[in-house]
């Protein structure tokens, strides 16, 4: 106790004064790979140590933080920073008892659930000129308030002998530099690299500098990252020396190149870096000139270390770093790893390739990137000098919440005055009806004015800068898909990962689900027997997504795009899809485009059409020079596609492809007649107001079968793309399945016959140069857009639902048919899933494809028992899976009642005395097939029901199968005993159960 007295006053000497401080725990906590420890709370502890031992204040909070840390891989890291605070917040640390060994994982760069007051202030009235400023003021603050406090036990004795594998050493609380630390020191811990981390300028403690000075001297490598303020700073320059000294530094330069660090630039100002931040800058802490000389001279001794964090090149550089330093240290699985890593995100990372004639739309991705990071650099900082303030909007709140009021939104929007008075912390909350920025003072004493749903809904939430979530609304069409893509592309490199999830809301939870392979999470469902230890089918489907979840809580930074979000619930069971993201303010982003006006309580940012300029530029890509009428026709057609970038990009195709000027295509589009076709429902809601944009459609259509027949293959593709998955579609399967579409007239079909056999030796080359010429045509046109997987392609959403709309007869028949006979489990599941919905009607839709009885047969054995099983098993996604095989099997009993019906034939009304026979006397072999498939059914939904403790319901199901099989095959048969077995193990189960209750 007496070392424990000793450290509480070294608390004290670096806190100063400080406020108090309320213990919170958020929604979901992170899981470091190790145990690091910011110097806000000790100058050290044992990271090794495998038990964590609190004191009874924090102990209950902090369990959830031992058990998620005792499951990671025993790497380690410490990290220290000082403990001064800036800015107006002040901190009071608690009470603490100290013992003997304790192990915590922490975030130095900023708390994941406590924001100061001045950190989101409110701003006065700002004028266009002023913008920037704001931008500055909003940069300082976040740089103020950017540490973690999170009081809790300490250990000075179990560290004394153990060494590191890597120092890094940074200097700056600039939160780009702190976020790319956290990534380099999350991702070495994950390697298995223990790590030390420090800025030691931070301290004033000689103890605490003493005990960093040891964790230099037992560290293998040294990571020094450079920064243009690095070279002012006494600590790193003895770092440069130290590790110089020992031949294992490893420089990362940060903002700089190390052409730029030459003494000579350095000392004599030369260059615009060096002009403010250069000088004889030994002088600022007293040191030595030759020192200082000799420290930046060892940087060019360190030749095979050239590491650059520019800001294009984070993620390459870390990556770099790792490979590099797990040679170094002899991890050559570490190396394998991270080479086969690099080459999956090549191929899997993005979905789309990126758009060459992207235009316009510098505004909203300068403020994407203000609301995600909550700062800007680079060159986009240059644009902000451009935008302008837009209308004031007072009174906005954040949540439901009308007990504080925030900052408006920034760029278009103005920031409003705020209303709250003193030194009172926020807290975000996040639940499942509101995230909200909540003063906890003003919540008890404020009442709400007024009532009713009306006056809350008017005080909705706005756009939160710097917490990691931001949402992109506009209508179909705009070009939100297009805004989300070139954002990530070029952003790319400040994440580890982007992780693409479509966001339609049959679809969400399987494509989030999906992010395991690239992850690398396993989500199968876990396999237990055990009543009291057995999980129910919401608890193992949670269990699969906090897996996920939790990958994506580390302080490793990953990208998550959900494009064209559907709606805030899951379509399976209504549960919100705020459920499946990691808490905000973390290191992983959440990016969203949708066309709900509000998502999750949040405004979003709204994208507006693009500016005359931009559309016309869009719509000129062949570089014609047209003449002033010709222009003004262009800006005609302009208005008349209602400006959406869609409609431009097609214009402009068939301008660049087609011999033809705006004046000739306008009259054209006019005398297309539009079809008789029905527009109801939501989904067309789009397509009714604008009938140019589908009179633009029929255009590319009739250029399709001119140049192809009037049936031409693209037309067809376009046509049967409808009913695929919102997902990337196999070109062979689309073509395939539009061959299947049936002739209009039968008429043609006996020469056609005649054709096809005389020239069946050249049919296969043909359709395969046919169906390549279709798919480039479409690509031309923009009518789809090419994938980032070889022979796949994506269509749009709008494109889509007029397809369905103009489909003729047989479309989806023939879409169902293709993915049966050609689909594959692994490749295509969304498809198969989409066959599914068309032939068994899931919730209040229609069953639109009817299927025979063979056809029933094969699509049960071949296609749905391996879906569902793969989906249950694979994926955790219980529910789904068990709909499905009951859907599956009311069909085979609707198709059995059919067999088991009299059928009445002319022949036997004529003759009296014949007894009139059912389908199951005509054809008994199929019958049986028909009834044992209806057994298997039965029997796989009864295994699945015990895997989530409902026997009562599998003994019934596994009773039904027992009877069919006993009929027909006997009670030998081995699939009848294997019945039995199952019957046997329910029985039991149940009977516990029973016991039990």
């Amino acid at each position: 106790m007496e070392m424990g007295s000793t450290l509480n006053m070294d608390f004290q000497e670096d806190s100063g004064t400080l406020g108090s401080l309320p213990v919170t725990t958020s929604r979901n906590m992170s899981s470091s790979s190790s145990a690091f420890f910011s110097a806000n709370q000790s100058p050290f502890f044992s990271p090794r140590s495998s038990t964590c031992q609190f004191s009874e204040s924090t102990r209950s909070d902090a369990q959830c933080d031992s058990a998620n840390l005792s499951a990671d891989p025993p790497s380690s890291c410490s990290g220290i920073q000082g403990t001064e605070c800036h800015g107006n917040a002040q901190f009071d640390w608690p009470d603490m008892k100290l013992e003997p060994t304790a192990c915590i994982s922490s975030d130095f760069r900023k708390s994941d659930h406590v924001v100061s007051n001045g950190t989101l202030s409110s701003y006065g009235h700002v004028g266009d000129n002023g913008y920037y400023d704001l931008i500055a003021k909003h940069r300082k603050q976040m740089r103020s308030h950017d540490m973690s406090f999170s009081p809790v036990p300490i250990s000075l004795s179990s560290n004394r002998n153990r060494s590191y594998d890597i120092y890094i050493g940074l200097h700056g609380r600039k939160p780009s530099l702190q976020r790319f630390a956290n990534w380099l020191r999350a991702e070495l811990e994950l390697q298995g690299m223990s790590c030390f981390v420090s800025d030691r300028a931070r301290f004033r403690s000689s103890r605490k500098l003493g005990l960093m000075e040891k964790a230099m001297d037992v560290s293998s490598f040294g990571v020094v990252i450079l920064t243009r303020k690095s070279f002012k700073n006494p600590y790193t320059i003895e770092e440069l020396r130290f590790f110089s000294s020992k031949k294992n530094l490893v420089p990362i330069y940060f903002d700089l190149s190390p052409s730029d660090c030459l003494i000579r630039d350095i000392v004599e100002k030369r260059g615009e870096l060096w002009e403010k931040h250069g000088g004889e800058l030994w002088f600022l802490y007293r040191g030595l000139e030759k020192e200082w000389k000799e420290a930046v001279n060892g940087l060019f001794r360190v030749d095979e270390w050239k590491l650059e964090a520019q800001d294009g090149s984070w993620r390459d550089c870390i990556s770099r770093a790792v490979t590099l330093l797990a040679m170094r240290l002899g991890r050559r699985s570490v190396v394998e790893q991270m080479m086969k890593w690099r080459e999956k995100v090549e191929k899997e990372e993005f979905p789309f390739p990126r758009n060459e004639n992207f235009v316009g739309r510098k505004k909203e991705l300068s403020e994407l990137e203000f609301i995600l990071f909550g700062d800007i650099s680079g060159e986009t900082e240059r644009d902000y000098f451009e935008l302008k303030a837009r209308s004031k909007r007072k009174n906005l709140m954040i949540g439901w919440s009308k007990s504080s009021s925030v900052e408006e939104r920034l760029g278009k929007r103005q920031w409003g005055s705020g209303s709250r008075k003193g030194k009172e912390p926020v807290i975000w909350k996040e639940s499942e009806k509101e995230i909200e920025m909540q003063s906890t003072e003003r919540q008890q004493n404020q009442r709400p004015k007024g009532g009713g749903w009306t006056s809350r809904r008017k005080k909705s939430a706005k756009i939160v800068y710097g917490k990691g979530i931001a949402c992109v609304t506009g209508d179909s069409g705009i070009g939100k898909t297009e805004l989300l893509l070139e954002f990530a592309y070029r952003y790319h490199q400040r994440y580890k990962m982007v992780l693409w999830v479509g966001g339609e809301s049959r679809y969400i939870r399987q494509n989030y689900l999906n992010l395991r392979s690239l992850l690398e999470v396993d989500v199968r469902v876990e396999n237990c027997t055990d009543k009291s230890k057995m999980k129910s089918f919401d608890e193992q489907e949670e269990a699969a997504i906090s897996r996920i979840r939790k990958e994506l809580m580390r302080n490793i930074p990953f990208l998550v795009v959900i494009d064209s979000l559907e709606s805030e619930k899951d379509w399976w069971d209504q549960k919100l899809i705020m459920d499946l993201l990691p808490r905000f303010g973390g290191e992983t982003h959440i990016l969203i485009s949708t066309r709900l006006p509000r998502v999750m309580n949040l405004e979003p940012l709204k994208l507006s059409y693009l500016s005359a300029v931009e559309a016309m530029s869009l719509m000129q890509l062949s570089a014609k020079e047209y003449p002033i009428a010709e222009i003004d026709v262009l800006r005609t057609i302009e208005e008349k596609v209602g400006r959406l970038t869609l409609g431009l990009a097609i214009v402009g195709a068939i301008l660049s492809e087609l011999p033809i000027n705006p004046s000739r295509l306008l009259d054209t589009i006019n005398r297309i007649p539009l079809r008789d076709i029905s527009l109801s429902g939501r989904e067309a809601h789009s397509l009714r107001k604008n009938t140019f944009l589908l009179q633009l459609f029929e255009v590319c259509f009739s250029v399709f079968d001119h140049a192809d027949g009037p049936r031409s293959l693209a037309t067809r593709m376009v046509l049967v793309s409808g009913w695929f998955a919102p997902a990337a579609i196999p070109v062979s399967l689309l073509a395939l399945a539009a061959r299947k579409i049936p002739e209009k007239h039968k008429r043609t079909c006996f020469w056609r016959k005649v054709l096809r056999s005389l020239t069946c030796g050249f049919s296969s080359s043909y359709s395969k140069r046919s169906e390549t010429e279709a798919y480039s045509m479409l690509l031309r046109f923009n009518i789809a857009r090419s994938s980032t997987k070889d022979g796949y392609v994506h269509f749009n959403e709008l494109i889509k639902v007029y397809a369905r709309k103009r489909g003729l007869t047989g479309v989806a028949h023939a879409m169902v048919q293709a993915v049966v006979s050609r689909g594959s489990l692994s490749l295509h599941s969304e498809h198969i899933w989409a066959a599914c919905f068309l032939l068994f009607g899931f919730g209040n839709d229609p069953i639109v494809v009817e299927l025979r009885v063979s056809e029933l047969l094969y699509l049960v054995k071949e296609v749905i028992l391996p879906l569902a099983i793969r989906t249950f098993i694979t994926f955790s996604r219980c529910r789904p899976a068990l709909e499905l095989l009951q859907l599956c099997t009311n069909a085979l009993e609707v198709a059995d009642q059919a067999f088991v019906t009299p059928v009445e034939k002319w022949l036997d009304k004529s003759l009296c005395w014949r007894p009139i026979k059912t389908n199951a006397q005509l054809n008994p072999c199929l019958w049986q097939d028909l009834a044992l498939s209806r057994a298997t059914v039965l029997e796989t939904r009864a295994k699945l029901l015990l895997r989530g403790g409902q026997f009562d319901i599998g003994d019934d199901l596994i009773r039904k199968a027992i009877f069919i099989r006993t009929s027909i095959c006997g009670e030998d048969h081995p699939d009848t005993v294997s019945a039995r077995e199952t019957l046997s193990k329910l029985t039991r189960l149940l009977a516990n159960v029973q016991t039990h209750t």
